[in-house]
């Protein structure tokens, strides 16, 4: 009895020292990640909440405010206030919301086409999200160019509409318009591709059995067994869709410079250039990192809510 007693013992830590031998392999696989992760990710963020804390211009050591930089940022920043949030807001909604509502149906409609049309589209969809940002200036200023030779004021001028040519991207009524549609154009990007990846492996089984249990037409179909079944590529999509939106000031950049003119499409990015790499002022831009990191950790809560598991 005593031997067999010693053998489940030394079976027993036998099978802990694989354990442990398994975890330290897991442990180098993910070490190389995770110092990616602490060097480029953590560590700039616990930086920029150390430094939105100081009065820093790049040169001089920095000077501890404590909160006046924030507190500056909700009571003085008037172009924060009055424009930079408000378009913020508004360029989310449309192209985060509104994007990740699209890509959607878009994949949805995609998923139902055969193999060789599903791809050819899929890819004609993706493609701008993998366009530079010379080539999106080249494209769109020719399309909005501010005289008769614009692709637009050529074509509104031939069938009537106007009469002269509209100065595209220094009106500031068009400007913010006009990169909501760049960015919408721009947004079918790998959030896109993994909502029509959960589509096209979803169980189809499932479909038959809520055919069974009275479901009639295709949007119950989406309502109570696609969505359900694609939570992950669900919830991804949302993730990048929304940091995407949050993050994507290049776009008024490169076609109105920074500042837009009137501030009329000037975002957060955009604001946080405008101090930290015009006018040196790199504590009070990091306090406006610091807004928009929170901003963005709280659409992502709202997102991991909806279609996170809850198990």
């Amino acid at each position: 009895m005593r031997i067999r007693k010693g053998t489940k013992i030394m079976r027993k830590s036998s099978k802990v020292g694989k354990r442990t031998h398994n975890n330290k392999t897991g442990y180098a696989f993910v070490l190389p990640y995770a110092l990616l992760f602490v060097l480029f990710i953590l560590t700039p963020v616990i930086m920029a909440v150390i430094l939105s804390f100081t009065n820093f211009n790049a040169i001089q050591r920095p000077g501890f405010v404590g909160f006046l930089n924030y507190i500056n940022l909700i009571t003085s920043d008037d172009v924060f206030m009055k424009y930079v949030l408000p378009n913020t807001v508004k360029y989310a909604l449309i192209v985060g919301v509104g994007g990740y509502v699209l890509a959607f149906l878009l994949a949805w409609g995609l998923a139902n086409l055969t193999k060789g049309p599903r791809t050819i589209f899929a890819l004609i969809l993706y493609s701008p999200s993998m366009t530079t940002g010379v080539a999106m200036t080249v494209l769109w200023k020719i399309m909005f160019t501010g005289d008769q030779t614009g692709y637009l004021n050529s074509w509104l001028m031939d069938i009537g509409i106007i009469n002269e040519p509209i100065i595209w991207l220094v009106n500031s009524n068009y400007l913010l318009p006009i990169v909501i549609i760049i960015g919408l154009w721009s947004s079918m990007g790998v959030g896109f591709l993994s909502i029509l990846a959960g589509l096209l492996n979803v169980d189809e089984s499932l479909y038959e059995a809520a055919a069974i249990d009275g479901v009639k037409n295709r949007f119950q179909e989406m309502i109570y067994v696609t969505i359900p079944s694609m939570k992950p590529q669900m919830l991804f999509a949302a993730v990048m869709q929304i940091v995407g939106a949050f993050q994507n000031g290049m776009i008024s950049t490169l076609l109105a410079g920074n500042p837009t003119p009137g501030y009329a499409a000037q975002l957060i990015v955009n604001h946080i250039e405008d101090y930290g790499f015009i006018r040196y002022e790199m504590g009070y831009a990091a306090a406006v990192s610091v807004v928009l990191l929170l901003i963005v950790q709280i659409f992502s809560a709202v997102s991991t809510k909806l279609f996170g598991e809850k198990d």
